[in-house]
């Protein structure tokens, strides 16, 4: 059962964070140019924002996951395991808090008339950032695992 459980963890993170962090990283730049010459680009911001919203979503399914992975291999206890589920509460809490919300400001700004920008690409950017340097650091504690005792 683990490994389904484990399998299902990886898939649902390759499935649904892949596509947040991928768009969310788009997002700035092509802002930018909306910013630079009004009237274009307003679509694929949108499409890149409905991204970011739908698979942040569906990337719920990758903590439920990994909680019921971490329970069936015996290792809810070890510290590799808490500190990932803490980086994973602080990348969505920076996701949900940070980047939509700036993204969603941008959006708002664009349709404005005329158009202005409270929230800055560039803070877009960081925040962005800062959500995929998490993601890639609980990446990394997934795969060294440091201190378990499961054989990796």
């Amino acid at each position: 059962m683990s490994k389904v459980l484990l399998i299902l963890h990886v898939l649902a993170a390759v499935i649904a964070v892949g596509p947040v962090t991928v768009a969310a990283s788009m997002f700035p730049a092509a802002a930018r140019k909306a910013f630079a010459e009004p009237g274009s680009g307003l679509s694929v911001l949108r499409a890149l924002n409905r991204i970011c919203r739908v698979y942040a979503i569906f990337g719920l399914a990758v903590p439920f996951f990994g909680l019921a992975t971490a329970g069936s291999m015996r290792v809810f206890g070890d510290l590799w395991v808490i500190v990932s589920i803490v980086l994973t509460a602080a990348a969505a809490g920076v996701l949900a808090l940070l980047v939509l919300p700036g993204q969603n400001a941008i959006l708002a700004a664009l349709d404005a008339e005329p158009p202005s920008a409270p929230v800055t690409a560039g803070r877009v950017a960081m925040y962005t950032g800062m959500f995929n340097l998490l993601w890639a650091v609980v990446t990394v504690l997934m795969i060294v695992r440091p201190g378990s005792t499961t054989g990796a």
